[in-house]
């Protein structure tokens, strides 16, 4: 990992509300499947591994990034590095996936890339979040995790 903060000086944008919830969210008799808001809202806090912000405030993470099929069990996230050749793309990557796998029921198949044109090595950094031995052997890595779990803690 590299000692300075490649991106000194990102553009913070504003956090969205927090999400309404209504009664019948609330209610265990009445299904509610999950959505893309639920989806941001697990990933949207996640700290930034070079800056004291979350990947919302730098729009890392967007809510319109995110496709989730609840009846086909399938989430896609899409996330947007804040520079092109940003070398935490990869740890970002997996700090999403590794929120979700925790977060969510294993019913599902979570897909973590890069937003199309968004990075030099974009396809490098979807080959290897893809990757499910590599994944594993990332987070195997004791120094690695223990970056992940601090990207991941709440505040």
């Amino acid at each position: 990992m590299p000692t300075e903060i490649e991106n000194i000086n990102p553009q913070v944008y504003k956090k969205c509300g927090e999400r309404v919830i209504l009664a019948s969210e609330e209610d265990d008799e009445v299904a509610d499947p999950f959505d893309r808001r639920e989806i941001f809202d697990l990933i949207r806090v996640i700290n930034d591994p070079e800056h004291p912000l979350t990947l919302e405030e730098l729009h890392v993470v967007q809510e319109n990034l995110i496709e989730v099929d609840d009846n086909g069990n399938v989430i896609h996230v899409y996330f947007t590095p804040t520079i092109p050749h940003c070398s935490m793309a990869t740890l970002i990557g997996l700090s999403i996936r590794v929120k979700l796998l925790r977060s969510l029921p294993p019913r599902f198949k979570i897909c973590v890339e890069i937003t199309p044109g968004t990075h030099a090595s974009e396809q490098a950094v979807n080959k290897q979040l893809a990757d499910k031995e590599r994944v594993a052997a990332a987070l195997e890595n004791s120094h690695l995790i223990e970056v992940i779990n601090q990207c991941i803690a709440a505040k």
